[in-house]
């Protein structure tokens, strides 16, 4: 729900459904004309709230809203007036909106940042909650049209953790016509109602989704090998305990070998080298793990652009 009409936000991939093939694009046309596309964003400010701690988000939407004139401000959560005691995020939100063209916001709880997404009168954009991530998957799907040229007939393999990254590529592939294959645990499957919405996204579009529990089946001439740490930040699960449920699902070289040869593999890091991925994999020839990250700030321009411009 959005209280403001005609104002979109970029909470879940579904928000910009009919958008993202042209976000792809512009990705990489952004990224090609980096350093020469002007100032779209001149005089633009963009508020990012930040819960989780950051390396790659931090950076890229700072550096993305710079490159395309605007400027960045940083806003600690643990330092602002919001909680239990204190402003409520509908107040919060209606407040940032007089003072910012847009806001970022890198939550514990998607609840709240349904909640921004309603009461703010400009656009709200994910830099992840517990539920999705849908940057990373913009990211992810222009990195895949990088390197293979194109989405359909195109087999993607999520292995490991069915989190927040893993519902939001599930969108992501099913929108771009990408055969997905998420192969997690029984007890660590992603979102069952994002995973049935893209079933039948998918079915639309002349790909399909499938869940799976074995991961040599899995990878079978697949195109796209992806994995995300096993412990997520805020997930309490032991190390141990982790290891044991996941070891299965690594990335390494027997499960490349059953992948097509010109298969690309993907991490959206931090990385865990030795867990789900090994580092010879991570530092191997089929690895697009670099310029996967690289193409967070292309994405990230895309969506503001599209969502902040006049």
């Amino acid at each position: 729900m959005t209280l403001v009409m005609g104002k979109k936000n970029l909470i879940s991939v579904i928000d910009m459904k009919d958008e993202w093939p042209d976000l792809v694009d512009l990705a990489i046309k952004l990224k090609a004309e980096r350093g020469h596309h002007g100032d779209p964003l001149k005089g633009k400010s963009l508020g990012m709230i930040f819960e989780k701690p950051s390396t790659r988000t931090r950076i890229s939407f700072d550096v993305a809203i710079t490159e395309l004139g605007g400027h960045a401000v940083y806003l600690d959560e643990s330092k602002m007036q919001i909680g239990v005691h204190s402003e409520t995020m509908e107040d919060t939100a209606r407040v940032m909106s007089r003072f910012v063209h847009g806001i970022m916001y890198r939550a514990n709880d998607y609840k709240m940042m349904d909640k921004l997404g309603d009461w703010s009168t400009v656009p709200v954009v994910s830099g992840l909650d517990n539920l999705e991530h849908p940057c990373q998957a913009l990211a992810d799907m222009v990195t895949i049209k990088e390197k293979l040229g194109g989405f359909r007939g195109k087999k993607l393999v999520y292995l490991g953790d069915g989190n927040n990254v893993c519902n939001s590529l599930l969108y992501a592939s099913a929108i771009m016509g990408i055969d997905m294959v998420a192969c997690c645990p029984a007890i660590r499957m992603p979102n069952a109602e994002i995973m049935w919405n893209a079933t039948k996204i998918a079915e639309a579009n002349g790909s399909k989704i499938i869940a799976s529990h074995e991961p040599e089946e899995a990878c079978k001439d697949a195109d796209v090998l992806y994995t995300d740490t096993w412990i997520s930040m805020g997930d309490k699960t032991p190390e141990e305990e982790a290891i044991r449920i996941f070891k299965p699902y690594q990335i390494n070289d027997d499960l490349i070998a059953l992948a097509k040869p010109t298969c690309i593999v993907m991490h959206c890091l931090p990385a865990h080298r030795g867990q789900e991925i090994t580092n010879e994999v991570m530092e191997g020839p089929h690895s697009v793990v670099f310029d996967q990250a690289e193409n967070r700030l292309h994405a990230q321009k895309a969506v503001l652009y599209t969502l902040m411009k006049d």
